[in-house]
C-alpha cells in the first residue's frame, strides 16, 4: 500500500474557491492562501448568524496506546462517507502541532484514503496560526520582563511568575532556564521555562474566543504573576492584551481545507487535550454547524479526557448541544488494554481482548450519561481478524450500543457508509444532552464527580499544595467555573499503568491552576508534560525534501 503521504500527492485536488462556492461561501468571504487552502472572514460569520445550525457528531476514543488509534482518520472517512451517501457534511478538526509531527507521533491529518489535504501544508506552518499565538505569547512574556527591568511598578514577585515562554517544537533543553543573566542592562534574573504552543492558555483562549473583541478581554484577563503582596497581576495590567490581539488578528478567522474526496473541512486552533480541553475552535465549530446539515468534529485522546471537556467545557461556555457520540476503538487497543504490550498488539490474542474489552464499556457507559445517542466505530486495521471483530460486535450488542465496521483507512468514504448510515440514525435520535456537574458546585465537588462518574474512582485525595491552590482560586472568582483535570490519556485513572477499566482506586490532585482567560480550572493529577522531548529516533530523522520541493516522509 502507498504511505499516507504518497497517497495525498496522488489526488487530485479540487480548488478551494470550489469548495467553499459549493459551501455557498461568497467570494468576499473567503481569503486564500495558495490555490488549496483560505481562511474564512468574519463576514461569513455574520451572514449566518441566523441560520439554523445543523447536527453536531462527537468522535471521540477509548483509550489509546501510544502509537494512536485513528481518530482524526475516522472523522475524515466519516465526512467523506456522508458525502456517499447524498448527506450535506462539514468536518471541524483541529490543527497538527510541530512538536508531534517532528517527534513520535507524526501528523494529524488522517491516514490512508481518509485524510484532510493538503497534507504537507496542514502538518507544517499552514496559515501560520500557531506561529502568530506563539508570537502573542511571547511578546506578553516580554512584556512581563520588560516591566520588572524598568522599575517594576505592579512590584512583581520574579519568583511567582506564572506564565512560561512557548515554541510550537519538542525541546526538552528549554523546560527549565534562567532568563536575565549577563548583568543589569540584560533585565532581572528569574527561573523561567518553555512549553509547546499547544499547551499554552494563549492557545485555550484562542480556541474559546467567540470574536475578535472577546479574544482581546479573555487575553487581558490572563493571570500573569502575584506581586511581592501576593496580588494577582493579570496581562491588562501590562497593557499587553491590545498587542497581542494584534497579532492574532487575521489567526483567529478558521481555515477551509477539504479531504482526498472533496468533504469541505473547517481546521482551526488546537489545544492540548491533558492541560487544556483538547477541541477545535468554538468559532470554527459554529461556522461549520451553519454551512452544512452535519458538522463532524474530533476530541482529543479518549473520552474520559477528550469527549469530557468537550462536553463540559466547550459545549457549556459555546451553548453547544451535541446530537451523536462516535466512540472509536480498535482491537489492538483493547489488547494493549488487556495487557498486550504494543509491540505484539497485531496477533490474534482473544483472552487479551476479553480482558482489555471491559474498557469499552466503561467508555460506552460514560458518554450516555451526557444523555447523547452513542455509535461504536470498529476501526479496522489490517491485523484483525474475524474473531477480533466478531467478540467487539458481540460486545457492541450486549451492552446496547450500536455499531459498525470502519474501513475508510484501505477504503476511504466508501469504507465508512455503514458507519455514516448508523451515525444519520443516532442523530435522528432525541438528544438530552446535559453536562455532567452543574458549574455551581465548588471546584472540589466537580473533580471529585469527574473522577466518581467518568474514571470510576473511589474518591479523590488533594494534596496540601492542592488544597492552598483552591482556596486562592476561590479568592480569584473561579470556583463556578468548569474543570479540566489534565491526567494521563493512557488509563482511566491518573496512573498510565493501571490499564482496562481500573477499580478501588484513588485519583491525587496534586495543584491546581486557574486559565482565568480561557475560564476554566486546570486540577494537575500526575506530572503533566508541557514542553515534549523528541525520541531516540525522531520522525524528523525520515522528513526530507528534494529539489523540486517534494516532500517526503511526513505521515
Amino acid at each position: 500500500m502507498l504511505t499516507d503521504i504518497e497517497i495525498a500527492q496522488q489526488t487530485k485536488l479540487v480548488p478551494i474557491a470550489r469548495i467553499a462556492s459549493e459551501l455557498g461561501i461568497l467570494e468576499e468571504e473567503l481569503e486564500p492562501y495558495g490555490r488549496f487552502k483560505a481562511k474564512l472572514n468574519d463576514s461569513l460569520t455574520q451572514r449566518l448568524a441566523g441560520k439554523k445550525d445543523g447536527k453536531l457528531i462527537l468522535v471521540t476514543a477509548i483509550n489509546p496506546t501510544p502509537a494512536g488509534e485513528g481518530k482524526t482518520t475516522t472523522t475524515a472517512g466519516l465526512g467523506q462517507a456522508m458525502k456517499k451517501i447524498g448527506k450535506n457534511a462539514i468536518i471541524a478538526l483541529r490543527e497538527p502541532s510541530l512538536g508531534p509531527v517532528f517527534g513520535i507521533k507524526g501528523g494529524a491529518a488522517g491516514g490512508g484514503y481518509a485524510q484532510v489535504v493538503p497534507m504537507e501544508d496542514i502538518n507544517l506552518h499552514f496559515t501560520g496560526d500557531f506561529h502568530a499565538i506563539t508570537s502573542a505569547n511571547n511578546l506578553l512574556c516580554a512584556m512581563l520582563d520588560n516591566h520588572m527591568q524598568q522599575g517594576n511598578v505592579l512590584q512583581i514577585d520574579p519568583r511567582r511568575v506564572l506564565i512560561k515562554r512557548c515554541l510550537d517544537m519538542n525541546d526538552r533543553a528549554l523546560r527549565n532556564i534562567v532568563v536575565g543573566l549577563g548583568g543589569k542592562v540584560n533585565g532581572v534574573p528569574r527561573e523561567d521555562g518553555f512549553c509547546i504552543t499547544v499547551a499554552t492558555e494563549i492557545m485555550a483562549i484562542f480556541c474559546l474566543a467567540t470574536d475578535l473583541a472577546d479574544l482581546k478581554k479573555r487575553l487581558g484577563k490572563i493571570l500573569v504573576a502575584y506581586s511581592y503582596s501576593g496580588a494577582p497581576v493579570y496581562a491588562a495590567d501590562l497593557k499587553a492584551q491590545g498587542a497581542m490581539a494584534a497579532l492574532l488578528k487575521d489567526a483567529i478567522n478558521p481555515n477551509l481545507v477539504q479531504t482526498l474526496e472533496g468533504t469541505p473541512v473547517i481546521m482551526h486552533g488546537g489545544p492540548f487535550a491533558n492541560i487544556a480541553h483538547g477541541c477545535n475552535s468554538v468559532r470554527a465549530t459554529r461556522l461549520a454547524l451553519k454551512l452544512a446539515d452535519y458538522c463532524i468534529t474530533e476530541a482529543g485522546f479518549g473520552s474520559d479526557l477528550g469527549a469530557e471537556k468537550f462536553m463540559d467545557i466547550k459545549c457549556r461556555l459555546a451553548g453547544l448541544k451535541p446530537d451523536a457520540v462516535v466512540l472509536v476503538a480498535t482491537a489492538r487497543a483493547l489488547k494493549y488494554n488487556g495487557g498486550v504490550p504494543k509491540a505484539e498488539t497485531a496477533n490474534e490474542n482473544l483472552e487479551a481482548l476479553k480482558k482489555g474489552i471491559v474498557n469499552l464499556g466503561a467508555h460506552i457507559e460514560n458518554m450516555k450519561k451526557y444523555g447523547v445517542p452513542v455509535v461504536v466505530a470498529i476501526n479496522r486495521f489490517l491485523t484483525d481478524t474475524d474473531a477480533e471483530l466478531s467478540f467487539i460486535e458481540n460486545y457492541c450488542r450486549e451492552n446496547g450500543a450500536d455499531f459498525a465496521l470502519s474501513e475508510v483507512f484501505a477504503k476511504g468514504g466508501e469504507g465508512g457508509v455503514a458507519l455514516a448510515e448508523k451515525v444519520v440514525a443516532a442523530a435522528e435520535q432525541p438528544s438530552d444532552f446535559h453536562p455532567i456537574y452543574s458549574e455551581k458546585l465548588p471546584v472540589r465537588e466537580k473533580i471529585e464527580t469527574i473522577a466518581r462518574e467518568i474514571y470510576g474512582a473511589d474518591g479523590v485525595v488533594f494534596t496540601a499544595k492542592a488544597e492552598k491552590s483552591m482556596k486562592e482560586i476561590e479568592t480569584l472568582g473561579g470556583n463556578e467555573m468548569p474543570v479540566c483535570i489534565a491526567k494521563t490519556q493512557y488509563s482511566l485513572s491518573d496512573n498510565a499503568a493501571l490499564l482496562g477499566r481500573p477499580t478501588g482506586f484513588q485519583i491525587t490532585i496534586r495543584d491546581l491552576r486557574i486559565s482565568n482567560g480561557a475560564g476554566f480550572v486546570v486540577a494537575y493529577a500526575g506530572d503533566i508534560m508541557t514542553m515534549p522531548g523528541l525520541p531516540k529516533a525522531p520522525s524528523a530523522e525520515k522528513i526530507d525534501v528534494d529539489e523540486q520541493g517534494r516532500i517526503s516522509g511526513l505521515f
